[in-house]
Parts: C-alpha cells; structure tokens; sequence
C-alpha cells in the first residue's frame, strides 16, 4: 500500500473515532481523546488536519461522503417531474438529517462561543443553501415556483424550514416520530412553494 493510501485511511480512521466521540459526548471533546481513540498521536491528528478547526470542518465534510447526501441531491435533480424533484431532494436530506443530528446539534449548541464549530457548521450549510438553490432555480425554470417566490427566497425558506434545528424541535420536544416529521415538514415546504404548473408536453 502507497504512503498516500495510508495516510488517507488514518485520516479517515480518525474522522470516523471523532464523529463517534463526538456523537457520544459532544464537539468540545480535545484532540488527545480524538487521537487516543484513533490509536495515532496527538501530533498525528495535527499533521492531518492542521488546527481543530480544520478536523471539524473535515468531520462534517465526511459525512456528506459517508451517508452520499451530495450524490442523493444530484439524482433528484435529474428528475423530470417538478414535485418529485422537490419531494427526492427533501426525502434524502431528512433522511439524512437523524443520522447527522448528533454531531450537528453539538455544533450548533457552540458556535455562539466557539469559532471553530461555528465554522465547520457554516461550511456545510453554504454548501447545503447552494444546492438548493440549483433545485429552486430549476423549479423556476420549469414554472413550477409560486409567482411569490423567487429562485432566492424559496432556496432560503427552503433551506430554514427543513433544517436541523426545526427537526430536532419536533423530534425532541413536541415528540413527533421521525417519520411524522419528514412527511410533514416535505409536505408544508411543497405546499408553500409550489404553484399550479402544467407539463409542456413532450
């Protein structure tokens, strides 16, 4: 095995000890428990990823690969059929959003006083808000937006009404099921973006 190969499986043996860490006890736990979890060295964790900061934007950044969220936007996407594009991208990222709720949560609960998670959080949100708005660009494009909306504001409402905070409210403190949530959170976002379209024929 190449020295790169190596080193790109202890970085990703030292993403998965954290996201498990930090799933279990939260995102202020240090880089020695990182590192001891990860049987590397603390200097080992430091040459991989340079500051915590960069270990924790790394961290949320794996998720996205591991769980394919990034993969399960692009096939909505190609969707021909506006509601179902809209339904597939919403599917996948509440979807997603149980499986990330634990770390994400932890990163929201500090960023008011922790510049660095504050910073992997709004790394994967700017990339979560640019691709909805690829989705609500298309969705105008194929007039299927409400003549309220614009490509922006509908991306932005989007993006607010399915987030991980709204999830956790309904999940954690007003006892919903998980897949109550999902169905009802996708059906208001449709209901309140989506106007009344006819198909161009083909």
């Amino acid at each position: 095995m190449s020295r790169n190969m190596r080193g790109k499986l202890t970085q990703i043996e030292i993403l998965d000890k954290a996201w498990d860490l930090v799933s279990q006890r939260g995102a202020d736990v240090s880089i020695a428990e990182i590192a001891k979890s990860a049987g590397v060295s603390r200097q080992n964790v430091y040459l991989h990823f340079g500051t915590r900061g960069g270990l924790l934007i790394a961290l949320v950044r794996r998720a996205d690969q591991r769980f394919g969220i990034k993969t399960e936007f692009d096939e909505a996407l190609k969707l021909q059929d506006p509601r179902e594009r809209l339904k597939k991208t919403l599917d996948a990222w509440l979807e997603f959003v149980p499986k990330i709720y634990p770390v994400a949560s932890e990163l929201i609960r500090l960023r008011a006083t922790d510049k660095e998670a504050a910073a992997a959080w709004e790394d994967r949100m700017a990339d979560l808000r640019d691709w909805l708005l690829d989705l609500t660009h298309s969705l105008k494009q194929d007039n299927a937006l409400h003549e309220s909306w614009t490509s922006e504001t509908a991306a932005q409402y989007l993006w607010a009404q399915s987030s991980v905070q709204i999830w956790g409210l309904l999940t954690n403190d007003c006892g919903w099921t998980e897949e109550d949530t999902a169905t009802k959170m996708a059906a208001t976002i449709a209901d309140s973006i989506l106007g009344r379209f006819s198909p161009e024929p083909n």
